[in-house]
């Protein structure tokens, strides 16, 4: 649908901004922005009063619900989504969403729809750099086929030195990581730059910077900021929606409730294709086996000396875990379960027999001698 045959219907174009309850924040397109103020004006000059200055520019945004036809097909509206808006109540800013286009991107967690890219950020000091929770993040990220950029936040806390050595080390990684520093403005200019006229997801572990960041970027966006943890060395989490803020150079940023821990969900098959310095070794050369896990087996061109193949084996015994709990959860009948041990280790063992092993309840066992008795007794 485009804005011409939305105008031609007295419809209007816009994107979801936020998600609460059954309410959905629109932020309508430029053009139909205009179209609301020349609405407004015609009111104006009816006489109809308004709650805006005459003079000052209607912001294009209306607080929309969902078509029940939408609710009995299933349609979900997600924030990020671009929705045909229709019966808009200017002077109320009320309207109600017809009909949601069709998707380039979509994302599970957080669920967003039409995401360009994703841009991580992570702090240097304060809580200190993890490597492997860094990974972890640069492999969600890469799971979801999106451009990734990487911030690291706090840079006024280390030196030269040590900032040379993190990018180093995240080169080979195959990063080019951006150091910034949000309370002292270094290179937030830059930062800014990469996302103008895209949609991006901010990520990252809490008490990073992030909500820092997006007040810096957007100054009406006033999220609030948390401190961090003394004992865990953690943030704090205050993020608690997703919701997206316009950026003043273009674009939109999407601010994600914090979690330390992304869910690693691919499969064994396709986690070797989200590390970066893995797949320049399957651009050069190939595994003897096309069903290779990079392992143990023979000939096999990942398996080397490389930093991350430690994270990628445990990655992969995660994954592999996950699967097999799928596969259980899809055949009642399997002979394995799932049991947890110390240190949040998994692993499978054999059922039990459940009628051969169970102990008879007193109960039972009590009604089973009154029944003989009973009989006894004839």
């Amino acid at each position: 649908m485009t804005a011409e045959s939305c105008a031609a219907t007295g419809q209007l174009l816009g994107t979801v901004l936020a998600v609460q309850a059954n309410f959905y924040r629109v932020q309508l397109n430029r053009e139909d922005g205009e179209q609301r103020s020349r609405g407004a004006e015609e009111k104006l000059e009816l006489n109809t009063p308004l709650p805006l200055c005459p003079s000052a520019p209607l912001p294009p945004m209306l607080l929309c619900t969902r078509r029940t036809r939408l609710k009995k097909i299933g349609q979900q509206v997600m924030v990020g989504d671009r929705v045909v808006v229709e019966e808009p109540d200017w002077a109320g800013g009320r309207g109600a969403i017809a009909e949601v286009l069709p998707r380039e991107s979509e994302l599970d967690r957080p669920a967003i729809a039409n995401v360009n890219q994703i841009l991580l950020v992570f702090a240097v000091a304060d809580p200190p750099l993890e490597p492997y929770q860094l990974s972890r993040f640069l492999i969600k990220a890469e799971s979801t086929g999106l451009d990734v950029l990487l911030c690291l936040n706090k840079s006024d806390l280390i030196s030269q030195e040590e900032q040379q050595q993190i990018s180093d080390r995240l080169l080979s990684w195959g990063y080019q990581p951006l150091f910034i520093s949000v309370q002292n403005g270094i290179n937030i200019d830059q930062a800014a730059s990469y996302l103008s006229n895209k949609i991006t997801v901010i990520a990252g572990p809490s008490g990073v910077g992030k909500s820092s960041l997006i007040n810096w970027l957007i100054p009406n966006a006033n999220l609030r900021v948390g401190e961090v943890s003394g004992k865990l060395a953690r943030g704090r989490h205050t993020t608690r929606h997703v919701e997206l803020f316009e950026l003043p150079s273009g674009g939109l940023l999407a601010d994600t409730p914090g979690f330390n821990q992304p869910d690693m969900d691919c499969s064994p098959e396709e986690l070797v294709h989200y590390f970066p310095e893995a797949r320049e070794k399957l651009a050069v050369a190939s595994c003897r086996f096309s069903d290779c896990l990079h392992r143990d087996e023979p000939e096999c061109a990942v398996r080397g000396d490389w930093e991350r193949y430690e994270h990628y084996l445990e990655f992969l015994d995660a994954a592999i875990a996950r699967q097999t709990q799928l596969h259980q959860q899809a055949d009642p009948e399997s002979t394995l379960k799932l049991k947890t041990k110390s240190k949040g280790q998994s692993q499978y063992e054999p059922k039990l027999e459940t009628k051969k092993y169970r102990r008879v309840s007193r109960k039972t066992q009590l009604q089973d001698l009154q029944q003989l008795y009973q009989e006894s007794e004839e």
